[in-house]
């Protein structure tokens, strides 16, 4: 079953820039869904138009089999958004936090103290209760952040790159409370991230757009054999050796685009065999200094550099 369907959603702003263009969506109930997509890809204007802030100009949107324009006060009840910014109050106590998002969404008061128990021990919180939430590190808040929108037992939680900012161990341990609210909650979770690890790790379905619209959709796995695009990685003695040359390979001719992630520089190119040779012979001629080359398949990043044709915005991991 669906919990979000969006059929030719189109949203036009006043100025004349059109974010959505004929925009088609699905999403299954109880599953991980990551959006991802350069920067003006259109994802802020349809979270917007998701959670009843915006309107769009045209199109269908249909959540948990209600009609998004006719029952957007039922649908309110039934999500909850996790911004970037974090919107816990520095001034109250987290279990005055957790009490005011309950009374916020006007949940029977003995429910409610029975989910913030829940939720506490879900979200690992028991250990920061008799501290003031202002001392808490960007991770717990975030933590907290996301407990108290748990609260309403949402259908659906959007949540917008939620572990901007954070240190490796942080980001994993949100990744498995992610994953928790899914399996223990059944909650659709709806994400946008710029770490295409992360949607990689986390998510059952994936949707790469630009410019409005969707480029393509599907699982990580599916994603990969989206493409046909053949892989070279470089090794290089060291990151700033991959960093060096990575402009040099592009200027080249032999590559389609190059990344660079740790010390390897990793080409798409259009025959594997036959961009092997060339540029094994390039390197030689030129006496960089590498480690190995070799044939690998895409990853996600590859793909979605593919698809989006720009590195612009890619974040490192």
């Amino acid at each position: 079953m669906l919990a979000i369907e969006i059929e030719k959603l189109v949203k036009q702003y006043n100025n004349g820039i059109r974010a959505l263009d004929n925009l088609n969506l699905k999403v299954n109930r109880g599953e991980i869904f990551s959006l991802l997509g350069p920067n003006g890809a259109g994802k802020s204007s349809l979270i917007n138009i998701l959670t009843t802030y915006y309107k769009p100009t045209s199109g269908n949107v249909t959540m948990l089999g209600r009609d998004l324009y006719k029952d957007p006060s039922w649908i309110r009840t039934q999500i909850a958004c996790v911004s970037q910014h974090i919107s816990i109050d520095a001034h109250l106590t987290l279990m005055e936090n957790m009490l005011f998002q309950s009374r916020l969404y006007k949940v029977d008061a003995q429910i409610a103290k029975k989910r913030i128990a829940a939720l506490i021990e879900t979200f690992d919180l028991s250990g920061y209760v008799k501290y003031p939430t202002a001392s808490y590190s960007g991770g717990v808040k975030r933590r907290l952040d996301i407990a108290m929108n748990m609260v309403s037992s949402p259908k659906i939680l959007f949540l917008d790159e939620p572990t901007v900012g954070m240190d490796v161990q942080s980001r994993h341990t949100m990744w498995k409370i992610i994953q928790k609210i899914r399996d223990e909650y059944e909650t659709t979770i709806f994400l946008t991230t710029h770490y295409l690890e992360e949607a990689d790790q986390l998510s059952d379905t994936i949707c790469i757009m630009k410019d409005g619209k969707e480029l393509a959709q599907g699982t990580p796995g599916s994603l990969r054999s989206y493409t046909r695009q053949n892989m070279l990685r470089i090794a290089f003695p060291s990151v700033e050796e991959a960093r060096k040359y990575k402009d040099a390979l592009d200027n080249t001719g032999l590559v389609k685009f190059t990344s660079v992630r740790d010390n390897a520089a990793f080409a798409g190119v259009n025959d594997s065999r036959t961009a092997f040779t060339a540029v094994n012979k390039w390197l030689l001629d030129q006496q960089v200094e590498f480690d190995a080359i070799e044939i690998v398949e895409p990853s996600l990043e590859d793909v979605f550099l593919t698809l989006t044709g720009s590195e612009e915005n890619r974040r490192e991991n």
